[in-house]
C-alpha cells in the first residue's frame, strides 16, 4: 500500500524538520550564530494514467491524467544569513559585524576559515585570536606596553602607548564575502569553510563598497527568533502526528482486507 511508504517519509522528513529547529534554539546564545531552514520536494510521481495521452481514435487527449506521489524527501538545509543583533560586551578587543562580511581565521592546518563572530582576545605574544586560539588573518599584534586599542568602523587598529601622546596604526583588518553565503560548509566552533557552492572569498576592507563596517566592543547576537522557531516546531509536530495517522489508516484498511472471507 503506497500508503504507508507515503507517510513513513513524511514521518522521516518531519524528523529531520525537528533537528534543524532543535539546533536553532540550541544556539540561540551563540555569538553570530545564523539559523537554519529545511527545505523539502516532493518524490518521483507514477503515471497511471499519462495527461495528453491519445484517449480515442478521434485524437481526443488525456486532460489531466493520474498521477500519483511517493512522498517528500529533503531538499537542503539552508542557512539564513540575515544581520543579528550588536550586543554590547564592554570588551575592547570584541567585534561585530554591521553588514556583510566574514572575519578571516588561519586555522591550524593553514586553511582560512570564515566567521560572524568576532569575540576575540590577545594570546600571549599579543596576536589578536579566536576562543581556541586561531589568529585572526591579517595578524593583529597588540604591543606589550598598548594602553588602549582603537578598532574603526573600517577595520584600521590603532594603538596608545605610555609616553606617546599620539595613537599609531598597527594593522587593518579585512572582510570575505562570497557569491552564496548559504553555501560556506559549517565545521563547528563557529566556523566556516569556502566551497564550490560559495564561490571564492572576496576581500576587502569594511566600509568598501559592499562590506559591512565594524563595531568595537560589540558582539553579533544569533539571528534566532524564539517565537518562530517554536512555532515552526508545533507546526513540525502536527505533520510528524498527521503522517502518523495515514500510517494507522492504512494498517487498518489492511487489516480488513486480510480478514475478508472468500
Amino acid at each position: 500500500m503506497r500508503a504507508l511508504r507515503t507517510a513513513a517519509s513524511g514521518m522521516a522528513a518531519q524528523q529531520l524538520n525537528v533537528e534543524v529547529i532543535s539546533n536553532n534554539i540550541a544556539n540561540m546564545n551563540t555569538v553570530g550564530f545564523k539559523r537554519q531552514r529545511a527545505e523539502f520536494q516532493d518524490l518521483l510521481y507514477q503515471n497511471v494514467e499519462r495527461m495528453g495521452a491519445q484517449s480515442s481514435s478521434q485524437g481526443t487527449v488525456v486532460p489531466t491524467g493520474i498521477q500519483i506521489g511517493a512522498g517528500v524527501k529533503a531538499g537542503s538545509v539552508y542557512r539564513v544569513v540575515e544581520q543579528g543583533t550588536p550586543s554590547q560586551t564592554g570588551n575592547r578587543y570584541d567585534m561585530a559585524i554591521d553588514g556583510r562580511g566574514y572575519f578571516q581565521i588561519l586555522m591550524p592546518s593553514g586553511e582560512t576559515a570564515f566567521t560572524r563572530a568576532g569575540n576575540f582576545s590577545v594570546n600571549g605574544e599579543g596576536q589578536l585570536v579566536t576562543d581556541d586560539g586561531y589568529a585572526v588573518q591579517p595578524n593583529i599584534s597588540i604591543p606589550q606596553d598598548a594602553i588602549d586599542v582603537a578598532v574603526s568602523k573600517t577595520g584600521q587598529v590603532q594603538v596608545l602607548t605610555q609616553g606617546s601622546p599620539e595613537p599609531q596604526v598597527i594593522g587593518q583588518l579585512e572582510l570575505a564575502t562570497f557569491f552564496n553565503e548559504a553555501g560556506l560548509e559549517a565545521i563547528g566552533d563557529n566556523l566556516l569553510l569556502e566551497t564550490a557552492a560559495s564561490g571564492p572569498a572576496n576581500v576587502g576592507a569594511p566600509g568598501e563598497p559592499g562590506f559591512g563596517n565594524l563595531l568595537q566592543g560589540y558582539t553579533e547576537s544569533s539571528n534566532v527568533d524564539a517565537v518562530v522557531e517554536i512555532s515552526a516546531l508545533i507546526i513540525a509536530q502536527r505533520a510528524y502526528e498527521m503522517n502518523s495517522k495515514v500510517i494507522t489508516t492504512a494498517d487498518q484498511m489492511l487489516s480488513v482486507g486480510a480478514q475478508v472471507k472468500s
